[in-house]
């Protein structure tokens, strides 16, 4: 126990305290997004009894809005910092919270997700941001790793707490969440520095239409570009893990909700536990090679879920995707960082988030095709050869940009 108390201890001290106030921000962020995210397709297709290719719909029309944010907010966090931003963004979430809860037809429910998610998307790039600002290049895929882990605590706790409030209803959902937005706002605004670098004493200070020009040179940046579109196919089969895997194994399997969130909270047992250590295993390796890996467990375990049918399988899958997230996760983020200068951190992640929101836009559309198709296995069969296709490409670019991603410097030995 005294050596453990030790290691942690020495963990501890090899971070800035501004990364752990940092980590507490997010833990407490979280809480409220995965009571409420994980979900969310299960709430749409309830309330307004609509099919999973309308939630597809809704997804694209969240993800379109997030791309519109986040795009403002990399180019502002640049510009006047990333706290500013952060709070900013987490009131919105807030209000957007509650106009969700709120909305009586989904007419309504639409317009709220299109104004108030393009609002509260655009903190996305400055989170992204002040981890590569508080950490040395040699620490970031580290850092990364342990974020994780503070976020997958939160993952834990919430799906138990959200399957209480959801026996109430699920307006409590929105307002808890609503709330906690406002409590991490307040912690920011509190307690965590502005981390933005400081510009060089003589330069001369961008002007706002050169702030956002700044995007042509990001998109002229053709290895990073690559690294993204072969993102963005990798995502599009991690996507289905909290948009359409909870409905199809209701629908097809008769699983309840409160065994998905067992499913969900497996995946965060386990990135808890494992992440640190397996980042510290793997950091000597390529970044590129890491992401093939993690890709290609992707392509298994997606893949597994459209040939088996017991809740013991179904746990078999997620440790096999779970495995893939903790390789990719902290190489995926600290390859993002290697390529971007210091000055244009905040417009790479924002550009960075594309994978994200270019999956999120076409990909529950798609996938909700598949469920309300006749054979809605078909989805897990293009999850798997997608899933391989994104490993070659990672192999691929391993080979060809080898010196834009370098790999990561070890940290000391545990």
């Amino acid at each position: 126990m005294s050596n453990l108390l030790a290691k942690t201890r020495k963990v501890y001290h090899e971070y800035p305290r501004a990364f752990w106030i940092y980590n507490v921000i997010v833990f407490i962020d979280r809480l409220g997004g995965f009571m409420l995210y994980p979900f969310f397709a299960l709430y749409l297709t309830q309330k307004f009894d609509i099919g999973m290719s309308t939630v597809g719909i809704l997804f694209a029309i969240f993800s379109i809005s997030g791309m519109i944010g986040s795009a403002l907010g990399g180019a502002i966090a640049d510009r006047m910092g990333r706290k500013v931003v952060i709070v900013f963004s987490l009131i919105l979430s807030s209000l957007s919270a509650l106009g969700m809860g709120f909305a009586p037809t989904i007419g309504i429910f639409i317009a709220v997700v299109a104004i108030v998610g393009t609002l509260s998307s655009i903190g996305h790039p400055a989170h992204e941001a002040v981890v590569a600002d508080l950490l040395p290049p040699d620490k970031r895929a580290e850092g990364y790793g342990i974020i994780r882990v503070v976020f997958n605590l939160a993952v834990i706790i919430a799906p138990p707490i959200a399957g209480l409030l959801i026996s109430n209803s699920y307006l409590t959902l929105f307002l808890v969440d609503a709330v906690i937005s406002l409590i991490s706002a307040t912690i920011v605004l509190l307690a965590l520095p502005e981390t933005k670098p400081q510009a060089q004493e003589h330069a001369k200070p961008e002007t706002m239409k050169q702030t956002f020009a700044g995007y042509g040179r990001v998109f002229k940046d053709t290895p990073f570009l690559a690294f993204i579109g072969v993102t963005v196919m990798m995502t599009l089969v991690y996507m289905n893990m909290n948009s359409t895997l909870g409905v199809y194994l209701r629908d097809q399997h008769g699983l309840p909700e409160i065994s998905y969130g067992w499913l969900l909270s497996i995946n965060a047992i386990m990135v808890v536990v494992l992440q640190f250590w397996i980042t510290r295993r793997l950091e000597k390796y390529r970044p590129m090679l890491m992401m093939a890996a993690g890709s290609i467990l992707y392509a298994i375990g997606f893949a597994m879920y459209g040939f088996i049918s017991t809740f013991v399988l179904f746990v078999v899958a997620m440790v096999i995707i779970t495995v893939g997230e903790m390789v990719v996760s902290p190489f995926q983020q600290s390859l993002v960082a290697s390529f971007a200068p210091e000055d244009m951190r905040g417009r790479y992640m924002a550009v960075s988030g594309l994978s994200w929101s270019i999956s999120f836009t076409v990909g529950p559309y798609l996938a909700g095709l598949l469920l309300d198709s006749a054979n809605p296995n078909l989805l897990w069969t293009f999850s798997g050869i997608v899933g391989m296709i994104a490993t070659l490409g990672f192999v691929v670019l391993n080979k060809s940009h080898r010196s834009n991603a370098p790999a990561i410097e070890p940290a000391a030995a545990d």
